[in-house]
């Protein structure tokens, strides 16, 4: 799953562009941005001729509404550098085009692709360009630098906004029996329980789509990092297990607990995922584990009815440590053999940037924060994705562990399945979970396996 204004104060770059404008354009010219991020000629002579760079981005349309707003309103500031856009699909066709590309030495000079485990599968000491100390780093936020990083060096901006693993609750129900949001795991047993009371499923499962049934584990890193700050460094090492770490042993145990005491509706082997949105913008379900990625689909198919939805993050032991699991966005990476490399850079500067934020924002409407520190959400954002800005600017989120990890097990669904429908116990979806990443470890040659 394999899933966006204040002004912009951070300092620009004051990059002398000579070299790279003499090779596209075989002028004289040099150019440099104000501390404003405006374009200034500090040259004598200033040329109309405009550098390509191309990008490549995937097919869905929201990407490349995205990607078309961007360029669009970086054109307009930088008129002298034309963006040429390319398609690839999606899913594991796509990810072969962007490795097959890079191998051959065909990849465009931007390309927009996963954060996380499968950047890592890039080789990006070898095929991307080092982005660390490019002064739009200031800009991006601390938790999203790790899940494009290898080695200690930063390969992208963020582009695309955030999304989170938690809860989508009915606040109508809620106001309605008396509930507040949960901010202990214990506090959201008794909400559902309460909620079981009154003839309402507390818990929304959609297993027919599997996996919806991996959501309560996903979102529950938070709880393990805050218990377990070094799991995903012992877990990449082998170190540490989910079913031997107790903090992650409770991540199974919690969907078990839920199975165990009935909340989920009783068909939900058979309910599909857009029944149980539907469900929850009816009110016949209170509370739905899921990424918040479905804000757009609930907007578009329930209109009328996102007023009475919001989102809370999930719950572990204290309230003290109530804290967001985030899907990071994906990056803007720049080949690294690309001729064109400081308008490239450019280019990701500006997506970084609060006038890039600005044109995502315009093009597609955001599922959660923007990775970037100041940005603010527009008005028109949905109250659940409003709902997460306080765990954002509360510095309480965490990447989900695909982003600090490159060991995710393919069977994760079907073995979540299993605990949901008490087939399986939490202990023993851990212990088979713990064997299923055993493969791909050993497949990506990570040391300790």
């Amino acid at each position: 799953m394999s899933t966006k204004t204040t002004k912009w104060v951070a300092a620009m770059s004051t990059s002398v562009l000579l070299a790279s404008v003499v090779a596209g354009c075989g002028t004289t010219s040099t150019s440099s941005e104000d501390t404003k991020g405006n374009a200034t000629d500090t040259g004598t002579k200033k040329t109309d001729e405009k550098v390509t760079i191309s990008l490549l981005i995937d097919n869905t349309q929201d990407s490349v509404n995205v990607a078309k707003g961007i360029v669009a309103a970086f054109e307009k500031k930088y008129p002298n550098i034309h963006v040429e856009q390319e398609t690839r699909p999606g899913g594991g066709e796509g990810d072969n085009i962007v490795k097959t590309r890079l191998a051959t030495g065909d990849m465009t000079d931007v390309f927009f692709y996963n954060s996380g485990s499968l950047m890592q599968a890039l080789n990006p000491e070898q095929n991307l360009l080092d982005l660390t100390n490019e002064p739009f780093q200031a800009n991006v936020i601390d938790s999203y630098k790790p899940t494009v990083s290898s080695k200690g060096k930063v390969y992208a901006g963020p582009i695309g906004s955030t999304m989170a693993g938690g809860w989508f609750y009915n606040k109508k129900i809620y106001a309605d029996l008396g509930l507040s949001v949960p901010k202990t795991w214990a506090e959201l047993m008794v909400n559902s329980e309460k909620i079981k009371a009154a003839g309402i499923t507390p818990v929304i499962g959609s297993y027919k789509d599997d996996w919806t049934s991996q959501l309560v584990v996903l979102a529950d890193y938070y709880n393990v990092q805050a218990a377990n700050p070094k799991f995903a460094d012992d877990y990449t090492a082998n170190k540490a297990k989910y079913a031997t770490d107790p903090a992650a042993l409770k991540s199974f145990e919690k969907l078990e607990e839920i199975s165990k005491k009935g909340y989920m509706n009783k068909d939900f082997l058979a309910t599909t995922y857009d029944a149980g949105l539907k469900m929850l913008a009816e009110g016949k379900g209170a509370q739905y584990p899921m990424l918040s990625f479905a804000t757009p689909a609930l907007a578009q198919n329930f209109p009328d009815k996102m007023k009475d939805i919001g989102f809370f993050a999930q719950p572990g032991d204290s309230a003290a440590t109530n804290g967001l699991t985030v899907w990071m966005p994906s990056g803007a990476y720049i080949y690294k053999a690309t001729k064109h490399a400081e308008q490239a850079k450019k280019f990701v500067e500006f997506i970084a940037s609060m006038d890039g934020v600005a044109a995502q924002s315009a093009a597609s409407t955001p599922s959660g924060p923007y990775a970037i520190k100041g940005s603010k959400l527009p008005d028109n954002v949905a109250q659940a994705v409003k709902d997460m800005t306080p765990y954002f600017d509360g510095n309480k989120t965490a990447p989900a562990l695909e982003f600090v990890s490159p060991i995710k097990g393919s069977s994760l669904p079907q073995i979540t399945t299993e605990v949901g429908a008490a087939i399986k116990t939490g202990k023993q979806g851990a212990e088979v979970y713990d064997k299923d990443v055993e493969k791909q470890a050993k497949q990506l040659g990570l040391q300790g396996w």
